[in-house]
């Protein structure tokens, strides 16, 4: 087996910022550390849903963008060079008679680890596209699911889909810096932020409700315009467009990692105080874990990560004496 397959000290499933911070620490501490993440993109739900917001929740840093807080935290993560896998999401765990495991994805790939720490937050994130069969052929021009920088819109004729919060927030970014701005949404009322939709009802955005898409033109290379029907009357309006953003909401799928065999509560993981779960060797942080008192911050779980380094070293080597560890205190860093 350890001739077939690498085997890692630690492998992260997540690479969300508590996975992320939760790796520099693995690193810290010497152990050979493997990211895997779901997304294309390291980050998690930060740069998905609010790339461009302010946060203000994270001790000692008085406030950041999202991407600027992710930007931070990859850089700080790959201090040690963790090996990181993209595109790829849990799927089945092997325990072999030596203690170790095997992770495989869903794409066939197989993972040799002597512990695990779950960073997946509730799951990965699946985004609920546009169902439409001409949609794919647009996906990599003008047709976005999520949107990474706000000036690439800046100038240009933008249809935002979707009546929740994502949607509304980037109809509200937008609108100073796009030619226009439009919101298509199914119902009559938004689900949105209150406070949102009002800023964004006395804005220029333009609203059509109650409809949705029911077609796409295009050249086969970008989409020109776009079909939308009312849901009560049957009413059709074509609209141009140089964007689409589809903002249409997404599932959390833990996959079958809740079927690992580690004691769940209300869909999450139990861990105890040392953030291990029933199985032995497998840890778990972040939004994945439960214990009782629980805050889901960001900061509680830049906590949890370093608490679940320490004991999956002390699960490789219980009779070695562990030594509290602070970035002051290591020579790892090269500055």
């Amino acid at each position: 087996m350890e001739k077939q397959l690498e085997l890692y000290d630690v492998t992260i499933i997540g690479g969300g910022p508590v996975g992320l911070f939760t790796a520099l620490y693995s690193g810290m501490r010497e152990m050979k550390t493997k990211i895997i993440e779901f997304l294309p993109f390291l980050g998690g739900k930060v740069p998905y849903f609010y790339p461009e917001k302010i946060i203000r929740d994270v001790g000692g840093i008085a406030k950041i963008s999202g991407i600027g807080l992710t930007e931070q935290l990859i850089e700080q993560a790959k201090t040690f060079d963790p090996t990181i896998i993209l595109e790829q999401q849990a799927t089945t765990l092997q325990k072999l008679e030596n203690g170790n495991f095997i992770v495989r994805t869903q794409t066939g790939e197989e993972h040799y680890t002597r512990t695990i720490i779950l960073a997946t937050g509730f799951g990965a994130l699946k985004t609920i596209k546009l169902g439409l069969p001409e949609a794919p052929v647009y996906e990599k021009t003008n047709l976005h699911y999520f949107v990474r920088e706000r000036e690439r819109f800046r100038g240009r004729k933008v249809i935002i889909s979707g009546g929740g919060n994502t949607a509304i927030d980037w109809a509200n970014e937008l609108e100073p810096i796009a030619a226009e701005v439009s919101v298509v949404y199914r119902k009559d009322a938004f689900p949105a932020m209150e406070s949102s939709v009002t800023k964004m009802q006395h804005s220029s955005v333009n609203i059509f409700t109650p409809y949705s898409i029911t077609g796409l033109t295009g050249n086969g290379e970008a989409i020109a315009e776009i079909t939308i029907e009312n849901v009560k009357t049957g009413e059709q309006k074509i609209l141009p467009l140089d964007d689409l953003i589809v903002n249409h909401g997404f599932e959390i799928d833990l996959g079958t990692i809740s079927e690992w065999g580690c004691d769940m509560f209300d869909g999450v993981i139990k861990v105890d105080s040392t953030m291990q779960t029933s199985i032995p060797g497998i840890f778990a942080v972040g939004d994945i874990a439960y214990y009782p008192n629980k805050l889901h911050l960001i900061a509680g779980g830049f906590n949890e990560g370093p608490i679940a380094v320490n004991h999956a070293k002390q699960h490789i080597a219980p009779n070695e004496q562990l030594e509290t560890l602070f970035s002051t205190n290591t020579d790892r860093f090269s500055d």
